[in-house]
This record gives structure tokens, C-alpha cells and sequence, in this order.
């Protein structure tokens, strides 16, 4: 039984996003969820998935002497990443909007690193998602911006709510991934530790 495998680790996911822990919920991954606030701020000439894996590398470090044998810490970050700039979580209304004109009818990469952390080792990945937004207009921005308030998610969009349904023309590589997991390699990952 796949729940067996489980048994003598404890799964710590360092995450308070929802969306995170419903995939690990859905994947059957037994977890804690525990979270450690750290300030996100990276070296500015960091780029692309070396932001992502610097902060996930971060909420680890967090944990340190923490951690118990059987403890497997799961920490995350996701970036947008469009055209050579980070599209961080937006600070207010203006910024987000500011945020989905410029994703508006282009391609951007959003990309999430995981670090998987135990008190004797570490291993991080990054993966990316290419992904294009049609045009969008000024009321639809306002009203995914007024309505769903994504503050909390990098580039101001989430691909699973309205915005991501009316808007989102083409994506190349793993939805999960631009959720904020991409779960097939997390379960791939977990299922190596484990055995």
C-alpha cells in the first residue's frame, strides 16, 4: 500500500498556501503543515529559477536544528518571471493591475523551486511553466482585481480562478506547477526518500 510507504516519516510542509495543501490532500501525502514567517528578499542579481530556489532554500534554513531524524521538510517558492524581471506577490490593487497589463497578451515563465530538507541532507529542483495570457482588457483586470484580490500570489494571477479561465490562451509544461506545486515531481521526489 502506496500509505505504508508513509509511515516512518513525518512530512512537514512549510507552506500556508492552500492551494499546496490541498495537492498534497489530493496526492494522499500524509503532512503537518508548520510555517516559519522569513522575510523573502534575495541578492538582486539573482535571475529566474535562482530567485525561486534561493527563497525555498531560505524558508528551510529557517528550520534548522529543528528538524528530527524522520522529518522530511518540504519548502516552496514561485516566481513569475517575465521578460528578465521577478513578478513578486503585487503590494496593493495598483500593482497587481500594473502586474496583469503587463503579462497581457504575452508569454511569461512561472516557476516554482521545492527543497526537500532532512537534518543530514538537502536537494532542491526548479521547475518551469511557460505560459500566455490573450489580450486582456482594462475591465477585466479591474474586475479579477476587485473580485479575487490575489495579493497573495505571484504576478497577481491565479491560473485556477476566473482569471486564468477567461484568460489564459496557452500554457507548455506542468498546471500544477503554475498553481505553486508541480506535484508529479514532488510525489516522484518523496516516493525516492522514502523507499
Amino acid at each position: 500500500m502506496l500509505e505504508d510507504k508513509f509511515h516512518k516519516h513525518t512530512i512537514i510542509l512549510a507552506s500556508a498556501s492552500p492551494r499546496r495543501q490541498q495537492y498534497f490532500k489530493e496526492m494522499g501525502i500524509p503532512f503537518t503543515v508548520q510555517t516559519i514567517p522569513v522575510d523573502e528578499v534575495y541578492p538582486p542579481h539573482l535571475q529566474g529559477d535562482q530567485i525561486s530556489s534561493y527563497l525555498a532554500a531560505l524558508k528551510a534554513a529557517q528550520f534548522k536544528g529543528k528538524l528530527k531524524e524522520t522529518d522530511i521538510l518540504i519548502t516552496s517558492d514561485t516566481v513569475v518571471w517575465h521578460k528578465g524581471i521577478s513578478l513578486a506577490k503585487p503590494k496593493d490593487k495598483a500593482d497587481a493591475v500594473q502586474m496583469l497589463q503587463t503579462l497581457s497578451n504575452d508569454w511569461h515563465e512561472v516557476i516554482t523551486s521545492v527543497c526537500f530538507t532532512t537534518p543530514i541532507t538537502q536537494e532542491t529542483f526548479a521547475h518551469k511553466t511557460k505560459v500566455k495570457f490573450r489580450e486582456l482588457s482594462e475591465e477585466e483586470i479591474n474586475h479579477y482585481v476587485d473580485h479575487f484580490k490575489p495579493f497573495d500570489k505571484a504576478g497577481g494571477y491565479g491560473i485556477q480562478e476566473w482569471i486564468g479561465l477567461i484568460g489564459i490562451e496557452d500554457i507548455q509544461g506542468s498546471y500544477s506547477n503554475v498553481v505553486g506545486l508541480p506535484t508529479h515531481l514532488v510525489y516522484k521526489m518523496l516516493m525516492t526518500m522514502v523507499a
